[in-house]
């Protein structure tokens, strides 16, 4: 049986915050993980899964009402997730924007019918899979800012094995404190 696309909700990282990932991950991981591919490196805002087309249609519309401000992110440690096998980078400080966006997100899939991930949500970017630990600091921290979010589905047996299929803007010096337009 073939593997489904799955679909989930990201941050994008811009050019030039790849190669500058890309560039460091050399240093960061040890030998013998499999590294991501640099046009793979996202931050997962929200799972979704399998969708079916009318399911598909339904998070683009609930979607559309999601109002959220521009925010820059510091990505400025590394860790594992010694279960999955998984090197990571992340912020320390995890801005509330970000943290909203998400939420907005997630009630947007409940909105569909659509059950939201009972983990607590831990914004990173993967950087390899069967991987030990990284094996170095972060370094200098690199500052994204970040201007949009994207609906993106996994291609199964493909590489890069992401595809970005549509980007919302997020609002320059949006209040958080003031609810949406409808």
């Amino acid at each position: 049986m073939p593997v489904a696309e799955r679909w989930f909700f990201a941050l994008w990282p811009e050019p030039a915050l790849r190669r500058a990932l890309l560039g460091r991950m050399p240093g960061w991981l040890p030998p013998g993980g499999r590294s991501a591919h640099g046009e793979d490196l996202h931050l997962t805002l929200v799972f979704l899964g399998a969708l079916t087309s009318p399911q598909l249609d339904a998070v683009g519309a609930a979607v559309q009402r999601v109002a959220a401000p521009s925010f820059e992110l510091v990505l400025d440690q590394l860790g594992h997730f010694a279960r999955a096998g998984a090197a990571w980078c992340a912020p320390q400080q995890v801005p509330e924007s970000l943290l909203a966006l998400q939420l907005a997100l997630v009630e947007a899939q409940r909105v569909c019918g659509l059950t939201p991930e009972p983990r607590p949500y831990r914004p990173h970017l993967t950087l390899a899979r069967r991987s030990a630990a990284p094996r170095a600091p972060f370094g200098a921290p690199l500052r994204w800012p970040v201007r949009e979010f994207v609906l993106a589905r996994s291609v199964p047996g493909c590489v890069p094995r992401y595809r970005v299929e549509q980007r919302w803007s997020l609002r320059p010096g949006y209040d958080l404190s003031m609810p949406p337009m409808r």
